[in-house]
Order: C-alpha cells, then sequence, then structure tokens
C-alpha cells in the first residue's frame, strides 16, 4: 500500500499534475478524459465476461415435452426428463426418459430408458452439448407391449436464465432401436423445456 502511494506522489510531482489528478479525471474534466470514460465502461464488461471462470453444477435436471417420430408413419408427443451428473468440468454421465402418446392408434405409447456420456462446452450463456444414450425401449398398443434396444446420438442447446435455471431451448436425437431383428433407423425426436442445476 505504501508503495502505491509514494509511486503515485512520485509521479505527479515529476507530471506536474496536482494530487486531484484522479478525482478530476473521474469527473471528466476535460473531453479526451470523456471518451477515455465511455469506453473504459464496455471495456471492463466484455474483459470480465470473457476472463470469468464457469463452473460447471454438479448435478442438471431436464424436464420438458417432446415430439417423437417413429417408423413408419408413428408421431406423438409427450414429455422427456433427464438427470446428469457432472464429474469433470465438460464431462458427465446423463440418465434419459421419455414417454410419448399417440390417442389416435389405438392409444399406444412408446417409452425410452436409456443412459451415457454428455459433453458439455461451459460458455458463459449458451451451453452447447452432445450426448451417446444407450438402453430399452418399450412400445404398448392395445394393452400388449414389446421391448427393444435402444440408441439415441444427439445434441442441444442450454441457455442460462437466473442463477441455476436455465431453458433448453432444442434438443435434436437421432433413434435407433431394434425389436427382433428389425432395426428401425429413420426415427428421431426433438425436446425443449427447463433446466434446474444443483
Amino acid at each position: 500500500m505504501d508503495l502505491a502511494v509514494s509511486i503515485t506522489r512520485s509521479w505527479s510531482r515529476r507530471s506536474g499534475v496536482g494530487s486531484n489528478c484522479w478525482r478530476d479525471w473521474l469527473n471528466g474534466s476535460s473531453g479526451r478524459d470523456e471518451s477515455m470514460r465511455k469506453l473504459l465502461l464496455p471495456a471492463t464488461l466484455i474483459v470480465g465476461l470473457l476472463s470469468a471462470p464457469v463452473f460447471a453444477q454438479r448435478v442438471e435436471l431436464f424436464g420438458g415435452a417432446q415430439f417423437v417420430h417413429l417408423q413408419p408413419s408413428y408421431n406423438a408427443v409427450g414429455w422427456n426428463a433427464s438427470l446428469t451428473g457432472n464429474f469433470k468440468h465438460v464431462l458427465g454421465i446423463t440418465g434419459d426418459f421419455s414417454g410419448a402418446y399417440n390417442s389416435r392408434r389405438s392409444d399406444s405409447s412408446v417409452y425410452t430408458y436409456t443412459v451415457g456420456p454428455v459433453l458439455t462446452a461451459r460458455l458463459p450463456v449458451v451451453q452447447p452439448f452432445v450426448h451417446a444414450l444407450f438402453g430399452g425401449a418399450t412400445v404398448k398398443t392395445a394393452g400388449v407391449s414389446d421391448n427393444a434396444f435402444a440408441m439415441l446420438l444427439g445434441a442441444g442447446i442450454d441457455i442460462g436464465l437466473r442463477k441455476g435455471i436455465g431453458l433448453r431451448l432444442v434438443q435434436a436425437d437421432w433413434l435407433m432401436t431394434k425389436f427382433g431383428d428389425q432395426n428401425q433407423n429413420d426415427q428421431g425426436r426433438v425436446s425443449a423445456g427447463i433446466v434446474i442445476k444443483f
């Protein structure tokens, strides 16, 4: 502290600037200083945003709505929920569960339950992610159900609204299922909803 004061006093004496130079500059005593002050605030904000460390939350909970398309022409709407545990800054593991319902086809429903790794780019406002999820799917039609292997490969974008709360603008997944010996590859789902981070 004493060193800073002595350097400032020494500079003031040598340059002929009075002890009120900083107060005069902050109050805008000259036109040149006024333009510098106007540039200082935006520059400080930009540097602060770019250099602020972004820490990954340990647990993320997602809940929202989904639209799913299955082969050959099955379309349905429903819910999608996931729980993600982040054990590294960009790497985590996700458990994803969803249900979709179509009352036009004899009250049929589709459920998926998958788990897998997720990579997230921890940017200050927008957080894009990719995941690869593996598990199962259950299709129920007219009281009869069938189970299959399911794989979801997809990506999405989260936007932070407030501390601990975000909005998943979109999550798009390619869905592959294998019922018996038949692979269904031309399938997908789109989800959106709320993300809560703990």
